[in-house]
């Protein structure tokens, strides 16, 4: 066992960190370029942000370095403060991310909503490509996207030489790569295109501006300085950095979760390990580190089992630096910024722009998109923010208010959350009800604030002096009910969980004041309503013909629901019901007999189930004897239960009435009556059908199923042993 972790890590990681590194190299050339660091910068970033991060993070296969993602902001901070206050920026963030880390209120950061995010990945991935297409046009960036794009005509225009030719080429191959056989493609994208940019510049003796590095990498001077004033922009900029590097590492860690089946990340480690990165790779003169999707992703794809193949790809950067200066110098900037624009061009991933199209956050997406690309990235993550709040504000407090006449009767019905937002609107739509009327007043709210309690109340109150009738049908918990009882609830969490319509009975909902009961009318009205729409494409295909597997026999009594009690719906049960779940011994009731050969003869039932049920009136009347008549006819068919021997319990406990012991008795003769019919007995030899023996608990609502191997009725859900299987 000792000699597996090596090997693992010869066999996986070790080539996953070579492919990782060839796409690493140029990206984060072209990453310092575009941040207008020095270019060593990002290959310092790189080489920090693999060993570091990498031996730290808490994502074992997430890969870090230099990002396009911070491009913008760290361009505005060299600008504003020079290269040397801005190492000591990036050092001080990443102190601030340690802390993060440390108060274990990483997970906070995935509540920033994604449209924001693939916002801001989209605004700086304009302003990347509006700036880059200038150096490729053989000019120079401007200090905004702005100014890039007043230029770009006058640029575009302009008299083109190498660069140009360089960079298209660099372009050129990046689109073309993917389209390439599977062995060309082993090589990463970005390395063959800078490569083949490089090799036709030096081969055609171009004079353009190429990668300039210092003399010895590896002698390090820069020390961080701090500013002589400006501290509030200093805190500003130091916050900014630690929150963009924060969420993009912690966002990348998530989906890089998503494309493995290892160890998941422990996002509170992860950002410490980040923390620790930029503070060394300021402290080097490095750009900020942070945890990159296109890294990872190349990472788990190339096979990588753990944080070894992070660690190994900036091991192979330095030693590349080293070793192979002299090479990286021959890189014409030209083709980074063609590198730069096709990165850029794909962070505006019209994917992420449908999605969130379908959710309805598009103007978030955009208003981020352009805070980012008019202003800076910050401004524009903030509006988006403040935009998405005020979203979710209307969102939560959105109500359905609707009204329509039903005859001579009018009918209202008011959906969602009903808060004083919502209040000039309904009093506008019950101010459209003629006075006078009968209104159906249906409200289907999860909440009701007392402003809109009033609202509702006080024209409730006029309607009815005005001579008009208000019937309120609440669904779900009563709001409007409990406030007119003087009992109003205040929270959500403090509503008590309403029983569903279709499983509550007329009682509990049906209760209209000064309104007589009319419950199987209003019943049907109900499921006109609310249910047929929902069964409507069930019901369509049941329209035929039934197929169900099971035939249901059980009591008469009003509270046996049987779809209820088995989770059933349409077409899943053929039941007969009759005083006491009987069928009658020698086959001796015509009707039974129909049922029954139907169900097990034309429509192959799967299944019978013989329910009874305790606290059973045809049972008590057969203990008791019942009076002369037809109950007494009728129960003359169960006297065969009335006489069996020996003791029916419920999980090995006989009950203590004796109508509940008869019931547990009766179900059982029953499974042997149904035995007695040709076609039951030859269905159950052949294994075709089962028998099964059902006694509901009426006031504990539980359902026990019988155990022929243990001889008792034991709760659904325990395992059944049936004898022969």
């Amino acid at each position: 066992m000792a000699l597996m972790r090596p090997l693992a890590v010869l066999r996986h990681d070790l080539p996953a960190s070579l492919v990782v590194f060839l796409v690493a190299v140029p990206l984060s050339l072209g990453i310092a370029l575009a941040s207008g660091a020095p270019v060593a910068a990002g290959l310092v970033a790189a080489v920090v942000g693999g060993i570091v991060a990498g031996a730290l993070g808490g994502s074992a296969l997430q890969v870090s370095g230099p990002a396009a993602g911070l491009t913008v902001v760290m361009a505005e901070t060299i600008q504003t403060f020079g290269w040397v206050v801005t190492c000591a920026i990036t050092v001080a963030a990443g102190a601030l991310q340690v802390l993060l880390g440390l108060s274990r209120i990483a997970r906070a950061a995935l509540a920033i909503s994604p449209a924001i995010v693939h916002g801001m990945l989209a605004g700086i991935g304009v302003t990347i490509v509006l700036g880059q297409l200038h150096v490729i046009l053989g000019g120079k960036a401007q200090s905004s996207a702005l100014g890039n794009i007043a230029e770009l005509p006058g640029q575009l225009v302009a008299h083109h030489d190498s660069a140009a030719i360089v960079g298209l080429l660099t372009i050129g191959v990046l689109l073309l790569w993917p389209k390439l056989p599977e062995a060309v493609r082993k090589a990463p994208g970005p390395l063959a295109a800078i490569a083949a940019a490089t090799v036709v510049s030096v081969a055609f003796g171009m004079t353009l501006p190429r990668v300039e590095l210092p003399g010895d990498l590896l002698n390090v001077h820069l020390v961080p300085q701090l500013p002589d004033g400006g501290w509030g922009g200093f805190a500003l900029a130091v916050v900014t950095i630690a929150l963009i590097a924060s969420v993009e590492s912690l966002l990348s860690a998530v989906a890089v979760d998503r494309m493995h089946t290892g160890p998941r990340a422990d996002l509170d480690r992860e950002l410490v390990g980040q923390g620790a990165a930029n503070m060394l790779s300021g402290a080097l003169g490095g750009l900020p580190v942070t945890g990159v999707i296109v890294r990872s992703s190349t990472n788990v794809a190339a096979g990588a089992k753990s944080r070894v193949s992070a660690v190994l790809h900036g091991i192979w950067v330095l030693l590349f630096v080293v070793l192979l200066a002299g090479l990286i110098q021959s890189i014409p900037l030209a083709a980074l910024a063609g590198l730069l624009v096709h990165v850029g061009a794909k962070l505006v991933n019209p994917g992420h722009m449908r999605t969130v199209l379908a959710h309805g956050d598009l103007p978030v997406y955009l208003l981020t998109l352009a805070g980012v690309v008019v202003f800076d990235l910050l401004t524009g993550v903030l509006a988006g923010i403040a935009l998405s709040l005020v979203l979710m504000l209307r969102r939560t407090a959105w109500s359905g208010i609707h009204v329509g006449r039903e005859g001579d009767d009018w009918r209202v019905v008011v959906e969602g959350v009903l808060t004083f937002l919502s209040v000039p609107r309904l009093s506008k739509v019950l101010g459209s009800v003629p006075g006078g009327v009968v209104v159906r007043l249906e409200l289907v709210v999860d909440y009701l604030d007392h402003a809109a309690f009033e609202s509702l109340h006080t024209w409730q109150q006029a309607h009815e002096r005005a001579g008009g009738t208000v019937e309120v049908d609440e669904v779900g918990h009563p709001w409007f009910g409990e406030g007119k009882a003087g009992r109003p609830t205040r929270t959500r969490s403090a509503a008590s969980r309403a029983v569903p319509r279709w499983l509550a009975p007329w009682s509990e909902w049906q209760a209209v004041e000064g309104i007589p009961a009319q419950q199987t009318r209003r019943g049907a009205t109900e499921f006109h309503r609310r249910a047929a729409p929902l069964l409507r494409d069930t019901l369509s295909g049941l329209a035929d013909g039934q197929r169900p597997r099971t035939l249901f026999i059980t009591c008469g009594d009003s509270r046996i629901v049987p779809n209820l009690i088995t989770t059933s719906g349409p077409g899943d049960l053929f039941t007969i019901r009759n005083i006491g779940n009987l069928v009658p011994p020698g086959q001796a009731d015509a009707s039974m007999n129909a049922s029954i050969e139907y169900a097990v003869g034309v429509l192959g039932v799967e299944e019978i189930v013989v329910c009874g049920h305790s606290s059973c009136g045809a049972m008590a009347a057969l203990a008791d004897g019942p009076p002369p008549g037809p109950l007494a006819e009728w129960l003359h068919h169960a006297e065969p239960s009335a006489h069996r021997t020996g003791s029916a319990t419920v999980e090995g406990a006989v009950p203590d009435r004796e109508g509940d012991r008869l019931a547990l008795h009766n179900v059982l003769q029953q499974l042997e009556h149904l035995r007695e019919y040709p076609s039951v007995m030859a269905a159950e030899s052949a294994g075709k059908l089962q028998l099964t023996g059902m006694y509901f608990h009426v006031g504990d609502a539980q359902v026990y199923l019988f155990d022929p191997a243990e001889r008792t009725f034991r709760p659904a859900g325990a395992p059944v042993v049936v004898p022969g299987a």
